[in-house]
């Protein structure tokens, strides 16, 4: 008989369903109110866009095995961001120079990360933490501290705002990019390819597979989904500040994680990391609710995140 085993991805989501209906039992949640519960349901999920988003790149480069990870994706978030605002300053005419800025700063990083792990090998943990420093460090000589602009009425208007219904523009823009996402992983040979080399690298190369072209690809393609990331966000809080994108860091890691990507790479999908993202979005709501304070907040993240990757068998899976 086969033995029933409960996907990561469905695992995350069914958590999610139950941390959103204990947030209603809490004196500040929704209680019985169920315009109120669907209004806080359609927040956290918008709230939950921009980590899933900067999560897809974290997915890419830790599918693609080798102890992929980016811990760059912070600072260029906050870098995009920045370039973001002061490029549009409040003119509609330029958001899309801006995206294309955003995507394009964003896939050089990348490229730079993914350079330094294929011809310098080094390793993608300190490759990518020494350039978050370098990139934090451009910030601060580019805009000594201060940055003018403003984002313009169109971003607020699609982002923040409700497009149908009271569904907001973020929410759509994210179902469409979780089907492009699916399409580029699952029908795709690059997707075929990654999961190829995150399997095993020597195989994958024995079989044609290009691996430092696709470690390449992947680490580029991260960097500009950060700085989609970085536009996205700065669309959503009008504002910018130093470390704006310092705090979706560790929960894009968290969220592919929770969402059952194998963290040895060659298996995972990015649904998981979008219910991830929810999933963590979820909890600190419910930690805001409590008025628990950062440190606890934390805590508590690393703990879900330990007990969740113990409860997928993560740790059994690793390859040697």
């Amino acid at each position: 008989m086969k033995k029933f085993r409960l996907s990561p991805p469905v695992a995350a989501l069914i958590l999610a369903v139950i941390l959103f209906l204990l947030s209603g039992l809490l004196p500040n949640g929704y209680g019985n109110d169920i315009d109120v519960a669907m209004a806080q349901a359609t927040n956290i999920v918008r709230l939950a866009v921009f980590l899933g988003i900067i999560a897809a790149g974290q997915t890419l480069v830790i599918i693609s095995g080798y102890e992929g990870i980016d811990l760059s994706s912070g600072s260029v978030v906050t870098l995009t961001a920045i370039l973001t605002y002061v490029i549009v300053n409040g003119n509609n005419d330029k958001v899309l120079l801006a995206l294309l800025v955003s995507l394009v700063v964003g896939g050089i990083i990348g490229l730079f990360n993914g350079a330094g792990i294929s011809f310098l090998k080094i390793s993608p943990f300190v490759m990518t933490l020494g350039m978050a420093g370098v990139v934090t460090g451009a910030i601060l000589v580019l805009n000594h501290g201060n940055v003018s602009g403003k984002i313009a009425p169109i971003m607020t208007k699609v982002i923040a705002r409700p497009l149908i219904g009271k569904i907001p523009g973020a929410i759509i823009l994210w179902v469409i990019f979780g089907i492009l996402m699916w399409l580029l992983l699952e029908r795709t040979s690059f997707g075929k390819y990654l999961f190829a080399i995150g399997v095993n690298r020597v195989t994958a190369k024995l079989s044609g597979v290009n691996v430092v072209g696709m470690n390449l690809a992947a680490y580029s393609l991260a960097g500009a989904l950060a700085g989609f990331g970085g536009f996205l966000l700065v669309g959503n809080t009008g504002v910018v500040f130093i470390n704006l994108g310092q705090p979706y860091l560790f929960p894009s890691i968290a969220a592919v994680a929770v969402g059952g990507t194998l963290l040895s790479g060659g298996k995972g999908s990015y649904w998981g990391s979008m219910a991830g993202a929810i999933v963590l979005t979820l909890i600190t709501s419910l930690l805001t609710t409590m008025q628990m304070p950062d440190s606890v907040r934390r805590m508590v993240l690393g703990g879900t995140l330990l007990i969740l990757i113990s409860i997928y068998g993560r740790q059994r899976s690793l390859r040697q």
